[in-house]
Order: structure tokens, then C-alpha cells, then sequence
């Protein structure tokens, strides 16, 4: 049944779903093969604008490669890293936070005190630092970020676990002889789902932008790899003669994170008991 409030879901979903067939169908879906130099037909406008020539709809970048392709198979970077870098960072956040909460005293201190060094660097200046020392990859930029996003996964399983194991289901599941990891893993990390899934869902926006920037600033992936923010990088130097080369993987960009960010707000809505309340 269709709800107003189920909207936010519904845009976002679609959006998201939307860019995954495309990054999984990109050999299929992209007119162009993304690497392919044709230099005469470099720098040609978009074919809408009524000044292009050709089958290059979105116009082709300063070495003649089709935009439209490249958009289409940067899709799959960016999903792919902000996918599997919120998975990894929200299994060693979630096991962390966790621990600490649930055994607390020595070692609720130690992982404190490692979360709060991660704390005083800024995110991306984390990132950046790391991808510096790494090196470019697919891995290395994955791992990077990784390392940078676990804490708030941490922050927020910690607070909730220190809440929970106070509760009375899981003093009547140590009390009927339940081993500590069980009674963790079965009663208690479950009952943390609902704010870890909102965390990922916003935390994947802020990982693709940082990809982007990261990429942005060649520290990314490998150049011959199209992603969007390679692109934008390319193409800066052309900004006023040929504006597509910026604007349509910034819009790429745009639309992707606002789709994320309205998925996680709606469900942001539906799983916060205190907004389900006030509903």
C-alpha cells in the first residue's frame, strides 16, 4: 500500500536501483567502449544541445571518449567502493563497539582510547593520508576509507549495547546459562540493527563523495579506470570551453548521494521508534 511517508523510500530505492543496473549492466547498457580514443571527434558538444554531431549524447571529453560510457561504467566504482567499504566498516565497528560495550573496564578503555586517536584526524585528511601511504587501488582506497569510517559504527553499537545488556531479556538469557559471545551475538548486537542500517545507508554518500575527491585528487584508483571523479578532474581544465566534461559527472554525483541520503532518511523515520511515535 502506497504511503506518503513511504515516499522518501520509494525515490531513493528507485534511484539506487536505477544505478546498480547500471553498473552491472554497463556492457551492455554503454553506447561506447569507455576508454576508446577517437581524437577528431574530441571535445563534441552533447548531441541535445543541437550543436553535436554523432551519436554522442552527453558529447565526448578531451581525448574523444563518449561521456555517456564513461558516467555509465563509473557507476560501478562508485557503488562498488561505497558498498563494500561500509559492509567492512560496519562489521569492524559493530564487533568493536560491541566488545566494548558489553565487557566494558579494560576493554571498553582500550578500544575508546583507539577510537578517540581516529577522532582527532578529519576524515578525509584520514583517507587521503592513508591512500598516500598505500598507494593507488581498488583495495588500497577501500581499505583507506574503511579505516576511516569504522568509528562512528563503534560510537553508536557501544552507547546501545551499554543500554541493552541492562535490559531484562538479556540478564534472563545469562542467567539460563548463555555464554557471553551467544548472548551477544543472539539477543543483543541484533537489537542494534535498525540504527546500523541507518548509519550505512548515510555513511555510503559520504564515502562515495570521499571516492570522488579521493580520485579527484589522484589518489584513487588507476587513471585508465573511468570513474566520476577522475572525470571532473579531466575535465576542470576545460571548464569553459566544454562544460559537460564537469557538469554531467558532478550530476552524477548529485543524484547518487541524494538518493542515498533520501533512502536513509526514510528510513531513518521508520526504524526510529521516537519518530514512529510522534507519527
Amino acid at each position: 500500500m502506497w504511503r506518503a511517508r513511504y515516499l522518501k523510500i520509494w525515490v531513493g530505492g528507485a534511484i539506487l536501483l536505477v544505478l546498480l543496473v547500471c553498473g552491472v549492466a554497463a556492457p551492455y547498457l554503454a553506447p561506447y567502449d569507455p576508454q576508446e580514443q577517437v581524437l577528431e571527434h574530441r571535445l563534441r558538444p552533447p548531441t541535445f544541445a543541437g550543436q553535436g554531431s554523432g551519436p554522442h549524447w552527453l558529447g565526448t571529453d578531451n581525448l574523444g571518449r563518449d561521456i555517456l560510457s564513461r558516467i555509465i561504467y563509473g557507476s560501478r566504482i562508485s557503488l562498488l567502493v561505497g558498498a563494500t567499504t561500509v559492509i567492512l566498516a560496519g562489521l569492524l565497528g559493530c564487533l568493536l563497539g560491541a566488545l566494548a560495550g558489553y565487557f566494558g573496564h579494560l576493554t571498553d578503555e582500550i578500544i575508546s582510547k583507539i577510537t578517540e586517536i581516529f577522532l582527532a584526524f578529519p576524515f578525509l585528511l584520514l583517507a587521503i593520508a592513508l591512500m598516500a601511504f598505500l598507494g593507488q587501488g581498488l583495495v588500497n582506497l577501500i581499505i583507506a576509507l574503511m579505516m576511516s569510517r569504522w568509528v562512528q559504527y563503534c560510537r553508536v553499537v557501544r552507547g546501545e549495547v551499554l543500554s541493552l545488556k541492562e535490559r531484562d531479556f538479556v540478564v534472563a538469557a545469562r542467567a539460563l546459562g548463555g555464554r557471553d559471545f551467544y548472548v551477544l551475538l543472539r539477543h543483543v548486537l541484533p537489537n542494534t540493527f535498525a540504527s546500523v542500517t541507518v548509519i550505512a545507508t548515510f555513511a555510503m554518500a559520504i564515502v562515495i563523495i570521499a571516492e570522488a575527491s579521493l580520485s579527484f585528487l589522484g589518489l584513487g584508483v588507476p587513471t585508465h579506470i573511468p570513474t566520476w571523479g577522475s572525470m571532473l578532474s579531466e575535465g576542470r581544465v576545460y571548464m569553459y570551453r566544454a562544460p559537460w566534461l564537469t557538469i554531467f559527472p558532478g550530476f552524477a554525483i548529485f543524484v547518487t548521494v541524494f538518493g542515498i541520503n533520501l533512502l536513509g532518511d526514510g528510513l531513518r523515520d521508520i526504524l526510529d521508534p521516537k519518530l514512529r511515535g510522534r507519527r
